[in-house]
């Protein structure tokens, strides 16, 4: 009996177990009842606008996917990647970008750091850092504290008329309209620019700002890049420079802390198509045969990839917002990477320069100086970028290697004797926008016709009045702000503002605005060609 009774006691734990088990298969259903009962964004795009938009709604508590379709990857086989050409380098007015870093809790900067622009003559212009210099008026400071090695003084102060235009042009749409068909070239010639100071200085700047020549740059973008890196403040042109490449240093541990809240990242999904519901709203993004489920969409590409599914895309097709985009164009980007067989002395981390090629501009960068794996190396790493390359990039690799050493030697005369050991070249095509003059009215705002579909990149329209990466990051918080507001969950991301216009730029924008209010009240004030 007591072997009976002991055996009926085995009975209870046998319950446990069921039950135990039946717990946690309803914990498991509840789990993913859960899961189903989030709404579901999906980001297409991991650059800076895509992870900007995933980054924020991720801690929203939203379903986020992030499909990679490796648009941003680049060329294959080498370390050079998208996000390591065009403005290389995170100015000191990327104050968004500067509070993530700090948020995520990594240092991937370098110290602020010195630049030279060079052209066929050898150094023309030395660039101090600015902040810790006196703090003058704009545009004084940025004029006066720049070293210009050959530019007769004459010849710099023809800068200070185009202030006129700094001052008319407020990034309001109606300034965008009025400077946007007007080239750079012809700004600054009816501001009166002296030749050498065009030639000189501000033509290859313009050619790595806005990666063309300047009579192929819209004025009303030219205008806006420059008044946000050089002239809105004196300290604006500082900049430091990545550690390591940018996805080592920025990305991957952003990425990272995102899958740490639910964010997903699907590789190699290439968008073709977008199925609607009854109500015209996005329900499905397509990629090849799979489709995937969506309550948002956010678009957060640049403009070759963005032309790229339009075409594939009925849906898209369909919109007058959408065919509009393929009028715009885009920039090819030669990327070199070269490792030297001796030391070259390299004065300045960054360079700009000019005079070795009428229709792209380029620069080099010291690597040993920038990275911190190469700074004790016995050799010299040179990395050289080169904008509006459609001509360098049907060239054999040996070809451009035998270019890329002809033009460095013509700014730093040690690179002469030097050769090289290994290469990495980096081609770019259709990467970077093209702001040419008219192309305002292709571009799109963050919002489309349709009702959960947003817009998000460098090219967009916006307000903000940032540029290059920093404009990108707060166009993808933009976004992910619209979808909070058209999912009505979740709290708005906090964007940070650029730092307001100096006073005596204020006040004689206000002074302008006014005077073009009194002007549009006489007669005949539209009749002649604005």
């Amino acid at each position: 009996m007591l072997g009976c009774w002991r055996g009926a006691t085995l009975a209870p734990p046998c319950f446990s177990t069921n039950y135990r088990s039946s717990a946690l298969s309803c914990r498991a259903e509840d789990q993913e009842t859960q899961k189903r009962k989030k709404k579901k964004v999906l980001v297409v795009g991991s650059g800076w606008a895509g992870l900007g938009a995933a980054h924020h709604l991720s801690k929203q508590g939203f379903a986020v996917t992030v499909l990679e379709g490796g648009y941003e990857l680049g060329s294959k086989n080498v370390s050079l990647t998208l996000e390591d050409v065009g403005i290389r380098g995170f100015w000191y007015p990327y104050r968004n970008i500067f509070n993530l870093v700090e948020e995520l809790g990594i240092t991937p900067f370098t110290s602020w750091m010195k630049s030279a622009q060079y052209s066929g003559d050898g150094l023309e212009v030395k660039f101090p850092i600015f902040q810790d210099l006196p703090q003058l008026p704009t545009p004084f400071g940025s004029i006066f504290y720049t070293e210009f090695v050959r530019l007769p003084l004459v010849d710099q102060l023809t800068l200070l008329p185009l202030m006129a235009a700094v001052v008319d042009f407020d990034n309001t749409d109606s300034a965008w309209r009025k400077y946007d068909p007007i080239t750079a070239r012809e700004l600054l010639k009816q501001f009166g620019c002296s030749e050498r100071l065009y030639r000189d200085v501000v033509d290859p700047l313009l050619q790595v700002g806005l990666f063309a020549p300047a009579e192929q740059c819209s004025a009303a973008a030219t205008l806006a890049m420059m008044y946000y890196f050089f002239l809105a403040h004196q300290r604006d042109f500082d900049s430091v420079w990545c550690r390591g490449t940018v996805k080592e240093m920025i990305l991957d541990p952003w990425m990272n802390s995102m899958r740490s809240q639910g964010c997903n990242f699907l590789e190699g999904r290439r968008v073709t198509d977008f199925s609607l519901n009854e109500e015209g709203r996005i329900s499905e993004v397509v990629c090849g045969k799979e489709s995937l489920e969506a309550d948002a969409v956010i678009l957060a590409v640049g403009i070759s990839t963005l032309q790229d599914i339009i075409e594939k895309s009925a849906a898209l097709f369909s919109r007058d917002e959408f065919l509009k985009v393929l009028n715009l164009t885009t920039i090819d980007v030669l990327s070199v990477k070269l490792r030297l067989d001796k030391k070259v002395n390299i004065p300045n981390a960054s360079n700009v320069c000019s005079g070795f090629h009428d229709s792209s501009g380029w620069t080099f960068f010291d690597l040993n100086m920038m990275l911190d794996e190469h700074k004790d190396d016995p050799v010299t790493l040179v990395q050289a970028d080169f904008y509006h390359a459609n001509e360098l990039l049907p060239l054999k690799d040996e070809q451009i290697v035998v270019k890329v050493m002809s033009c460095l030697s013509k700014c730093i005369k040690d690179f002469e004797s030097a050769l090289v050991i290994s290469k990495e070249i980096g081609r770019f095509p259709r990467s970077l926008t093209h702001f040419f003059p008219g192309s305002y009215k292709h571009m799109m705002r963050g919002s489309t016709s349709f009702p959960n579909l947003f817009i998000a990149g460098d090219w967009i329209i916006n307000r903000h009045g940032s540029c290059s990466q920093e404009k990108s990051f707060v166009t993808g918080f933009e976004a992910a702000n619209r979808v909070v507001d058209y999912l009505e969950e979740g709290t708005f991301a906090k964007i940070i503002s650029v730092e307001a216009d100096e006073p005596h730029i204020e006040l004689l924008r206000n002074l302008n605005r006014n005077l073009n209010q009194i002007r549009e009240q006489l007669p005949w004030s539209n009749y002649f060609l604005q």
